[in-house]
C-alpha cells in the first residue's frame, strides 16, 4: 500500500468518531474517546427510569453500545463470553465464549478488564490472559486471535491484561507491555497480524488514545513509564515524556486527553498531573504537580478549558475536583466524593460511584451542584457507557440500562 494512501485511511479513522451516530457509544471512553457523548445534554427526568436488566458475571469490563446492539465483555466460570444483545429491550442476539485460565494474585477478580471496541463490522476484545479477539458483529463468530503472552511475551503485571483496544483505520492500538521492543503496537484490523511495535515498555493500565498532532494522525500511549507519542502511518516515535511513580507498586491508569497540541495526563502515587504542549519535537511541560488533579483509575473529562476528575487514590475516598485546563488551579473539590467513573454528555457531568450510586450535576466552574442521585447499581468499578439519553452499566452481578430522559 502507498504510504500516501494509507495515511488517508488513518486521517478518514481517526476522525470517524465524528461521523458516529449520537445513539453509538463503541468503545473505552465513547466515540471520541474522551468520555464525552456528541448528543445534546438530555432534558432529564425527575427520576432515571430502569429499561432491562440482566445477569452479569465477573470482570471490570464496562458495556458498549453501537448499532442498536449493546455488548459486555465478562467471565462466567473458566470461560469470558462475550453478550451481545438489543440494546432497547436487552434481548439476547448471540453469545461468544473462549476459555480462559486468568487467576488475579491479589484475589480481587478474575474477570477482563479491557472494554470491548466495536469498527469496522467488528467486535475487539482483549482478555485479563493477554488474548485479543475479533469477532464478526453479526453473529460472534471469531475472524482471528493474538495472544500477547505467546506471540511478544507480554506478562500479565499486577492486575491482568487491562488496555481497551483502539480501532483508527486499518489499525488495533494495544498496549500490550512486552519486551524487546513490544511495549505498544499496532495490528492489522483484518489479520491480527503486527503491523509496528515499538519501546520495552511495561504495560500498566491506561488504553490508547489517537489524535492530529501538527497534522499527522498520532497514537498516544500511557505506558507504565510515561507518554509514548506513535506516527500511525510508520510506526516511528515521535516523541516521549517519562511520567511515573518511583514505587514498584504503582500503575497509570488513566488515559490521556488531548486538546489541539496539549495533552494532559495524570497518575496517583504523588506523582499527579501534567500539561504538555506537543507541537514540538519534544514536548513541553506547560504546568505539573500533584495538588490538582491526580486520578488514581479513572479518565478525567474536558468541558471547554474546565477538566472534571477523582482527585486522590481509591481507598482513600477522593475528592471529586474541577480544576483549570491551562493552570492546573482548582476551581472547586468536592472531599470525600469517594471513587467511581465519569462521563459528560453536553454540559452535564454523568459519574458513577464505586457505591452504584448515579450522580448528575452541571459542568461548571461555580461548584458542585448535583440535579440528580440515582441508585441504579451495587458495587463497582466498571466504566459505563451513554447513548441515546440511556445509561448502560454494570456491577459485580448484573448490567442494567437506564433511560435518564424527561417523557
Amino acid at each position: 500500500m502507498r504510504p500516501r494512501h494509507f495515511l488517508c485511511l488513518l486521517l478518514a479513522g481517526l476522525f470517524a468518531g465524528l461521523a458516529v451516530p449520537a445513539a453509538d457509544w463503541p468503545q473505552f471512553l465513547g466515540p471520541n474517546r474522551d468520555g464525552t457523548t456528541p448528543e445534546p445534554s438530555p432534558r432529564l427526568a425527575p427520576e432515571p427510569r430502569p429499561v432491562w436488566q440482566l445477569p452479569a458475571g465477573s470482570g471490570f469490563a464496562g458495556p458498549v453500545v453501537a448499532g442498536g446492539r449493546a455488548y459486555l465483555f465478562q467471565r462466567r466460570k473458566n470461560d469470558e463470553v462475550l453478550t451481545c444483545v438489543e440494546s432497547a429491550t436487552g434481548k439476547t442476539v448471540w453469545e461468544h465464549s473462549r476459555p480462559t485460565d486468568y487467576e488475579d494474585d491479589f484475589g480481587f477478580d478474575n474477570g477482563p478488564r479491557a472494554v470491548p471496541a466495536v469498527a469496522n463490522g467488528r467486535v475487539f476484545t482483549f482478555g485479563a490472559h493477554g488474548l485479543l479477539l475479533a469477532r464478526a458483529v453479526g453473529d460472534g463468530q471469531p475472524l482471528w486471535e493474538f495472544d500477547a503472552r505467546k506471540e511478544v511475551g507480554a506478562a500479565k503485571g499486577f492486575f491482568g491484561f487491562a488496555c481497551s483496544p483502539l480501532v483508527v483505520g486499518e489499525l488495533v492500538l494495544v498496549n500490550l507491555g512486552g519486551p524487546a521492543g513490544a511495549g505498544v503496537a499496532a495490528l492489522a484490523v483484518d489479520s491480527g497480524k503486527i503491523r509496528w511495535q515499538l519501546t520495552d515498555h511495561e504495560a500498566g493500565y491506561a488504553s490508547p488514545v489517537a489524535a492530529s498532532l501538527g497534522g499527522r494522525p498520532t497514537g498516544l500511549f500511557f505506558t507504565r513509564e510515561g507518554l509514548v507519542g506513535v506516527e500511525l502511518a510508520t510506526g516511528r516515535e515521535r516523541f516521549s515524556h517519562p511520567w511515573r511513580a518511583r514505587m514498584s507498586a504503582s500503575v497509570n491508569a488513566a488515559s490521556p486527553l488531548v486538546l489541539g497540541d496539549q495533552i494532559f495526563l495524570t497518575s496517583s502515587y504523588r506523582v499527579g498531573a501534567i500539561l504538555l504542549d506537543c507541537a514540538g519535537a519534544k514536548p513541553r511541560v506547560i504546568w505539573s504537580g500533584d495538588e490538582a488533579l491526580s486520578a488514581h483509575y479513572p479518565t478525567p473529562v474536558r468541558h471547554g478549558e474546565l477538566l472534571f476528575g477523582f482527585h486522590g487514590r481509591q481507598e482513600q475516598r477522593p475528592a471529586l475536583r474541577c480544576v483549570d485546563w491551562k493552570t492546573g488551579q482548582v476551581r472547586w473539590s468536592e472531599t470525600g466524593f469517594g471513587a467511581g467513573t465519569l462521563a459528560l454528555a453536553g454540559a452535564q457531568l454523568v459519574m458513577l460511584r464505586e457505591d452504584g450510586e448515579l450522580v448528575i450535576a452541571p459542568a461548571v466552574a461555580t461548584g458542585f451542584k448535583p440535579t440528580r442521585r440515582a441508585q441504579v447499581l451495587g458495587s463497582n468499578r466498571a466504566a459505563f457507557a451513554l447513548a441515546d439519553g440511556h445509561f448502560y452499566g454494570r456491577d459485580k452481578k448484573h448490567w442494567v440500562a437506564v433511560d435518564l430522559r424527561a417523557p
